[in-house]
């Protein structure tokens, strides 16, 4: 069965949000939820998470999963704020343990911070069939963003994750720790392998030239057309593109604070004496 799919865009981080189900009233998932994050002032709000609720309750929905695609180094997940107003468990690629044993280092953690998923609900793994209501998704494990990603199949929909965007913007970059551009190649590939009319839906959306904001394309279409990935493209052409071009990004604006809150599930530090959670800033460190 193909399922309904809504999408929430944040103008903020560019990301977006998707509730998955099959009819008004059914049970549905939640991919890639954002929760905002204010830079100057440390502070958060829900309003992009507020909007989500509102559509799953006005629809009468009943969500079973908050899925991750990845630990995003672009926005900070919303999920343990769904979970508490929606309930669903939330989940994540079981290969998020090699992202936390890195950032753990990066930012010197403390001592009891686990590096091995379990502030998630879930651990999926490659090719895991989860149901829920009369719908599955199928966990796909495309690794090169990072080294944990995941893509989740719903009927004739794939939502891919930072694996690649709009046809007219790319490809994620793969210069995070653990990330390999040859190695999204091929995860690419196997996206690219499934039937020309299969719906992709992008996590985010960065519109070049003025254009409107677009997130569902086609494999056809992103085989026809996708600037850094279409066909004819090779792997050695797409790695010396993919180096030299990583080589001149700059860091995203809230890969700090993100990355810190996104491989805990979603959850603020410990708070210290004073009632209060912090954020570290690793000095020259990245």
């Amino acid at each position: 069965m193909n399922p309904e799919v809504k999408g929430f865009f944040d103008p903020e981080t560019g990301t977006v949000t998707y509730v998955v189900y099959e009819v008004l009233g059914s049970s549905c998932i939640i991919i890639d939820s954002v929760l905002a994050y204010d830079t100057k002032s440390g502070r958060t709000h829900t309003s992009p998470a507020d909007k989500v609720i509102e559509f799953v309750r006005q629809n009468e929905l009943k969500t079973e999963w908050i899925l991750e695609t990845h630990a995003h180094a672009d926005h900070v997940t919303a999920a343990p704020y769904l979970k508490t107003h929606l309930g669903g468990k939330i989940a994540i690629g079981s290969h998020i343990s090699m992202v936390q044993e890195v950032f753990k280092g990066v930012f010197n953690l403390e001592p009891s911070f686990p590096v091995d998923g379990s502030q998630f609900d879930e651990l999926l793994k490659d090719d895991q069939v989860v149901h829920f209501g009369k719908l599955s998704f199928k966990s796909i494990f495309v690794p090169g963003h990072t080294p944990a990603c995941m893509a989740y199949q719903v009927g004739n929909a794939i939502f891919v994750g930072d694996t690649m965007f709009m046809p007219d913007v790319g490809t994620a970059r793969c210069d995070f720790p653990g990330g390999d551009a040859h190695t999204l190649y091929q995860s690419m590939k196997k996206i690219l392998s499934f039937p020309p009319q299969t719906r992709l839906f992008m996590c985010h959306d960065y519109p070049p030239n003025g254009r409107p904001v677009n997130f569902e394309t086609t494999v056809a279409e992103e085989r026809k057309s996708n600037i850094h990935m279409h066909d004819g493209i090779s792997e050695e052409q797409f790695i010396e593109m993919r180096t030299t071009r990583d080589a001149t990004l700059e860091m995203p604006a809230l890969i700090l604070p993100s990355i810190q809150i996104n491989i805990r599930a979603g959850e603020m530090p410990p708070k210290e004496a004073n009632g209060i959670s912090y954020l570290k800033i690793p000095v020259n460190a990245l």
